[in-house]
């Protein structure tokens, strides 16, 4: 029996330049768009991926990585399939949280707050910018649910594929957007020894936002 690898033997030493209170924007969301772009400009494969954490009524986390389809002081914008997993717990519970990891340049974001649906305007005009391919297999897939085998997906590819043609295909009725409102932000910034640098900024009742360094 192969020997279990030890977690240890991958340890990694950051080596971040650090971060300073004078380095930060005073707007979170400026922030976030000064190091979004710096990981676009460092080449990092997708600079978009972002883990997303929900917990249902029950108050069972669940996380799974998603995309970042968009961001502004409203907030921050990924699509899914409403009748999923994390639909479901969204709808019980609208609290959710955000990562971003970037070990390229020794950086993590953390986002957390209220998520809304966006309007279904908003879904429908990223809808139709997404691949036919992926049009369709937002009909096709049940997303979370149990299936007896991949056939069964094939199959209703290919039925919605013969049921639309060439016509233009309707925004589905479970499927849209979800805006996670920021109520706090945190930046990360890894350095020697452990002793990272992180502040957080919380937004207060009249909109502007406490900034706070956080021991590491």
């Amino acid at each position: 029996m192969e020997t279990p690898r030890d977690p240890n033997a991958s340890r990694y030493e950051h080596v971040g330049k650090g971060l300073r209170r004078g380095d930060l924007d005073r707007d979170p969301i400026k922030q976030f768009g000064n190091w979004f772009t710096a990981a676009i400009e460092a080449g990092i494969r997708d600079v978009n991926a972002m883990s997303l954490a929900t917990a249902g009524a029950n108050g069972r986390p669940s996380v799974r990585i998603v995309l970042l389809k968009g961001f502004d002081h409203d907030g921050f914008v990924f699509f899914t399939n409403y009748e999923s997993e994390k639909g479901r717990q969204l709808d019980a519970n609208p609290y959710a949280a955000l990562a971003f990891y970037w070990i390229e340049l020794d950086r993590q974001i953390r986002i957390s707050g209220r998520a809304e649906k966006t309007p279904r305007e908003e879904s429908q005009t990223y809808f139709h910018s997404r691949p036919v391919g992926s049009q369709l297999s937002a009909w096709a897939s049940r997303q979370s649910q149990v299936v007896d085998g991949r056939r069964v997906l094939d199959a209703r590819m290919a039925e919605m594929t013969e049921r639309f043609g060439d016509k233009r295909i309707p925004l589905p009725p479970h499927w849209g957007g979800y805006r996670v409102k920021p109520e706090t932000i945190e930046f990360w910034q890894g350095r020697p020894n452990r002793l990272h640098d992180r502040f957080r900024y919380t937004r207060r009742k009249n909109g502007g936002w406490l900034i706070e360094r956080l021991a590491p």
